[in-house]
């Protein structure tokens, strides 16, 4: 496995691995969107013989605050660690030009999904804390989860 990245342009490959996680990334808009945005934004992909596996692609809002725009292991890959190594390569990068926040947005608590339970608890155990739901930035059967992890007090 090699992380390439940040520059990356590879879109369509993005997009296969998006449609591999429908429980996730079912709605077609916003799939077309993260798959575009890998290609315009700093994005880290995965490679196992030379095929993207997983992607992380990565926003800056301000010098000092960023967000993780879109992270996502394709099905027949998950559950083997791709997910936290691209977020400890992609915490390095960032840390090499002082970032101080990496923020995060996913499902809230207050839907049922048992897929977006398990995204909660990955970026809990890699030191994300939540920070405010947003009941209608997305859509109101989508109520947005802020989490935020501290890269370094500088």
């Amino acid at each position: 496995m090699e992380i390439i990245g940040p520059e990356l342009a590879r879109a369509t490959e993005c997009e296969a691995v998006l449609r591999s996680l429908p429980r996730w990334f079912g709605i077609e808009d916003a799939l077309l969107m993260y798959a575009a945005d890998s290609a315009r934004y700093p994005t880290f992909a995965a490679t196992q013989s030379g095929s993207i596996s997983g992607f992380l692609t990565l926003q800056e809002h301000f010098a000092d605050a960023w967000e993780i725009h879109c992270v996502a292991v394709h099905a027949d890959f998950r559950d083997q660690g791709l997910g936290s190594k691209l977020l400890a390569h992609a915490e390095r990068w960032l840390n090499e030009r002082g970032v101080k926040y990496l923020q995060v947005k996913t499902v809230a608590h207050t839907s049922k999904s048992v897929e977006y339970a398990q995204t909660r608890e990955f970026y809990k155990a890699r030191g994300f804390t939540p920070l405010e739901v947003f009941p209608t930035l997305w859509a109101p059967q989508n109520p947005a989860l802020q989490l935020i992890k501290v890269l370094h007090a500088g």
